[in-house]
């Protein structure tokens, strides 16, 4: 298998690492984080690199580039820690063009493509933690369109989108819906994140809706695989450039006279650092290669993926801190929010406990040893 990148893939992770290392530095970033965790900005910014339609077809107004673009620009957001939740335009964008209408796709992919339009992801509750079959918001119909009325929790920027893509049940069934924030009956309240960025609550009390499909929970797990490859590939950035401040950091820190990297104990560690971010790297390139496979398949592979980016972020923030002392915990320095980052990520879209049981539940009777 040839996992090398061409030319316009590398084109578009080089202009993505001149945006984050010119456009984004930590004191800007520190500043976002200050005034809420979003920047309408920063996002118009990479809307004008022309990120947003990277999985809408050239037909709807996107470049049509698919899940390896993603990938390669969501590692070089991870690099710069980017606070602003592009993951959520690749979710928004691939799900409304593989389940949306006609009409729908008209109405809000050339928008999603150009940056002119938030859509976001609004699929957690309360009671249902991981699981993604539970769900107790619900649709009725209204006239010749949808009423929907439920709550969801820690939505990404909920109070700054424009717009969600939310499950609500419709007769027992999970069916897929996009609710507008400027519909009647939608109240989202803000706050900040532990890793710096924005999330909401967000109530829906008979907001208007307009139905995406009626096979929602597919729609939603699809959702929920292509979020988990854009977390692993974000994850991958973070790691590697956590562990390069490790290095450097080593390689200046004295101590008995001497840089502490000089230390065999403490260079064996970075080398397990860096094992695992190696095998972070390649099971997301297993997750982002699997995307477009069949859904049974897509699901166990991602499922794995997100176990192992799971241990590896858990391990490399961890010896990351222990191996820069107190220093390692200051908001003041950068590592620190590495640490939060790779924190917060292990979380999204499910733990690494959780995945651990999804990659359980979903073994044959071989457990693939002899398949």
């Amino acid at each position: 298998m040839d996992f090398n990148f061409s030319d316009d893939q590398e084109q578009l992770r080089d202009a993505v690492r001149k945006w984050v290392d010119k456009g984004y530095d930590f004191e800007r970033r520190r500043g976002i984080e200050a005034k809420g965790g979003f920047s309408r900005e920063a996002w118009d910014e990479l809307a004008e690199l022309g990120l947003g339609g990277l999985y809408i077809a050239e037909d709807d107004g996107g470049l049509g580039m698919g899940p390896v673009a993603g990938m390669v620009v969501m590692e070089e957001l991870g690099r710069g820690i980017v606070l602003e939740p592009f993951a959520q335009t690749l979710i928004a964008g691939a799900v409304l063009s593989g389940y949306a209408n006609a009409d729908t796709k008209d109405g809000w992919l050339p928008r999603i493509a150009g940056g002119q339009a938030i859509v976001v992801l609004a699929y957690q509750e309360r009671k249902s933690r991981y699981r993604l079959d539970l769900c107790d918001a619900k649709a009725v119909k209204a006239g010749d369109g949808w009423s929907l009325t439920g709550a969801k929790s820690v939505v990404p920027v909920g109070d700054e989108a424009d717009a969600y893509l939310v499950p609500a049940k419709v007769d027992g069934k999970i069916a897929l819906f996009l609710v507008e924030r400027s519909a009647s009956g939608v109240e989202a309240r803000g706050y900040g994140t532990q890793d710096g960025g924005r999330a909401a609550e967000v109530v829906f009390d008979k907001a208007d809706a307009t139905l995406v499909t009626a096979d929602g929970l597919a729609a939603l797990e699809y959702a929920v695989d292509v979020g988990i490859a854009a977390t692993c590939a974000e994850a991958v950035g973070v790691m590697d450039k956590t562990v390069a401040l490790t290095v450097d950091y080593m390689n200046q820190r004295k101590q008995f006279g001497v840089t502490i990297s000089t230390f065999q104990a403490l260079r064996h560690r970075v080398a397990d650092m860096k094992m695992q971010l190696e095998l972070a790297r390649s099971m997301s390139y297993y997750a982002t290669l699997k995307l477009n496979a069949p859904a049974d398949e897509r699901r166990q592979a991602l499922a794995r993926a997100k176990y192992q980016l799971g241990t590896s972020m858990r391990y490399v923030a961890a010896n990351s801190v222990q191996l820069h002392g107190g220093i390692g915990v200051t908001d003041e320095y950068i590592g620190s929010h590495y640490f939060r980052k790779l924190t917060q990520l292990e979380m999204t879209f499910g733990d690494t406990l959780h995945h651990l049981g999804e990659v359980s539940a979903r073994m044959q009777d071989t457990a693939g040893v002899f398949a």
